[in-house]
């Protein structure tokens, strides 16, 4: 059986990391038919939007996606492509895992956490104003009960399937007493449903410190939206960066992955960048699917080919000027060929 996947490149480095993870996730000698779509700049230059409905029908029709990075311009124009698609496909919890890995220089050791992101609300809905043009802008953020709720049972039943042993909510809730204070509480509210699963919360800001402090008294990390997507970003940084960051976005019934890094424009087209994240998060596709021990066979082989440290790109070498540094392509070849 071959799976049907909605594959967008993106713009940018996309198109190479995709190809790089296509390449991987086709040697591991799965069947996969790719419905390539195309989003952000190419889609904006062919369509006249960024986000034509053709993209969302498409995962809505084949039920998984996976995407390269897109573009997200600063200031005026489309809010953002990665936004609109989580919000017009309800893909609400939003998975970042961050995992420590041998071969990539790090002040850590045996960080092994996820970020679970609420991806629907807060901030990120997007209501916005000039209250004064030029002088005042306004933003409505915006939690609820349901969106809380279910992000929360998400991350303890997760940390359940992967016998983790513990889930911190983060929050403002001591400064923003009614949103935050809404999530907090139902926070507390699911939490008693999972005694098996420890629990605690922590202020933002706080949790900030004490990830860099140390990383290694958390597991499972649940919060809203704005603040996954700072937290998570930060813990990358604590395991070596984004090059080693893959995403999940996951609804009801749809999924789309892609890795958390951006598009880095200024490299497209050179060969050059880390391929690394987008392979990961085609495993936690595959994992999505059911495909378990393939899966475990990619995140293995990835690993292998970091730790070796031969066939790895620039960002991944002691000295980012290092002559052997290889291109993404064969970055990916030689993962496919790690492939146990």
């Amino acid at each position: 059986m071959a799976y049907r996947v909605t594959l967008i490149p993106g713009d940018g480095i996309g198109p190479e990391v995709v190809e790089a993870t296509t390449l991987v996730l086709e040697a591991t000698g799965l069947q996969f038919e790719w419905d390539v779509q195309l989003a952000g700049g190419p889609a904006l230059e062919k369509y006249g939007s960024p986000l034509p409905d053709s993209v969302l029908e498409s995962i809505r029709t084949n039920g998984v996606g996976l995407k390269g990075p897109i573009t997200t311009a600063f200031g005026t124009g489309f809010r953002s492509v990665n936004v609109g698609m989580r919000q017009a496909l309800n893909l609400w919890a939003n998975l970042r895992p961050v995992k420590t890995m041998t071969g990539v220089e790090s002040r850590y050791q045996n960080v092994n956490l996820v970020v679970v992101r609420e991806n629907t609300e807060g901030l990120y809905t997007g209501i916005e104003h000039h209250v004064i043009p030029g002088q005042a802008a306004e933003a409505i953020r915006i939690i609820t009960r349901k969106a809380s709720e279910r992000i929360v049972r998400f991350a303890f039943e997760y940390a359940r399937t992967y016998g983790r042993k513990k889930v911190t909510a983060v929050h403002k809730a001591n400064v923003l007493k009614l949103t935050d204070g809404l999530f907090l509480s139902i926070a507390q509210e699911v939490a008693s449903g999972y005694p098996d699963i420890a629990y605690e919360d922590r202020i933002v800001d706080n949790m900030s410190m004490q990830l860099v402090r140390d990383p290694n008294q958390f597991d499972v990390i649940v919060t809203t939206n704005l603040f996954g997507d700072i937290l998570s970003d930060l813990c990358s940084g604590l395991v070596g960066g984004l090059g080693l960051a893959p995403g999940a976005n996951i609804g009801d019934k749809l999924a789309m992955f892609e890795p958390v890094h951006g598009s880095a424009p200024k490299y497209a087209g050179q060969n050059k960048v880390n391929p690394a994240a987008t392979i990961l998060s085609g495993a936690l596709m595959l994992r999505h699917l059911g495909e378990i021990d393939t899966a475990q066979r990619v995140e293995n082989a990835v690993a292998a080919v970091v730790a070796e440290g031969r066939y790895v790109t620039y960002d991944l070498k002691p000295d980012r000027n290092d002559r052997t540094a290889v291109g993404t392509h064969q970055m990916a070849e030689a993962i496919a060929k790690a492939l146990s």
